[in-house]
């Protein structure tokens, strides 16, 4: 076994870390420095829709400042126009053309709409867009959006904000399989095991919102996963031991003392 490298490629543009941090939720704004440099993220992903200030001392400045590379995000968008706007609306912006595809079903469950998904997604490949999109952990929609020209796929551990962790770690090691772009989880991730899992599976990095904004403190949890995604990789390269149903001694039993 080898250790994959620490460092991640997408689309050509390789990344410092294998964990991406989302600013939602920060009970305050002057923590955000701190919280970044605790996780030392490859990116930091921001919603357009609810933050689009780029005024002094507002959090895309703030974001800026720690030299981070910003990943602009749907979030909040309910069809593929909406989507695509708020996409073309960030490339003026922030002057990228890498976009966090965010199309949701409802704002209830806050899952991802799969047919507006598809949609939007191939609209902004057609556009020049670098498109990492959210999706479910569903290998055959997985392919689709592979097969649309994105760059990576993002599927859920679980829905958005619920901390419930990986719920189907099977579907994820299938969807992993399945395609050859590299797969980030998205959403559910709650604590620093739920991380080190998502490597262990196969993921090739982890994005973390409100499992940092939400915890008790921000910063510890930042660099808990920092180092939870480190120890995930390091483990999948170490290569887990089988899993089987009967004891296996640790030691041989052949030429023990009677």
């Amino acid at each position: 076994m080898t250790t994959p490298s620490t460092g991640l490629t997408i689309a050509g543009r390789e990344l410092s870390s294998r964990l991406f941090l989302g600013t939602g939720g920060l009970p305050n704004l002057a923590l955000l420095p701190a919280v970044i440099e605790a996780a030392e993220p490859g990116l930091v992903t921001v919603s357009m829709r609810r933050t689009s200030s780029t005024a002094t001392g507002g959090l895309l400045e703030k974001v800026r400042e720690s030299g981070v590379p910003i990943l602009p995000n749907t979030a909040g968008c309910l069809s593929a126009r909406e989507a695509v706007l708020t996409a073309e609306l960030a490339r003026e912006a922030l002057e990228t053309d890498w976009v966090k595809l965010e199309v949701i079903g409802d704002e209830t469950s806050l899952l991802p709409d799969a047919v507006e998904l598809v949609e939007a997604a191939e609209q902004l490949v057609r556009k020049g867009f670098t498109v990492l999109p959210y999706a479910t952990d569903d290998p055959v929609l997985a392919r689709r959006l592979e097969d649309a020209g994105c760059a990576a796929v993002m599927p859920l551990g679980s829905p958005i904000g619920s901390g419930l962790g990986i719920l189907n770690p099977h579907a994820i090691e299938a969807l992993v399989a399945a395609v050859d772009v590299p797969v980030v989880l998205d959403a559910g991730v709650g604590t620093a095991s739920d991380a080190a899992l998502a490597l262990e599976l196969g993921c090739s990095a982890v994005l973390a919102a409100t499992a940092v904004t939400r915890a008790d403190a921000p910063v510890q949890m930042a660099r808990a996963l920092r180092l939870a995604v480190e120890a995930g990789l390091a483990a999948r390269g170490a290569g887990r031991i089988p899993r089987q149903a009967v004891a296996r001694a640790s030691s041989p039993m052949e030429g023990r003392i009677a």
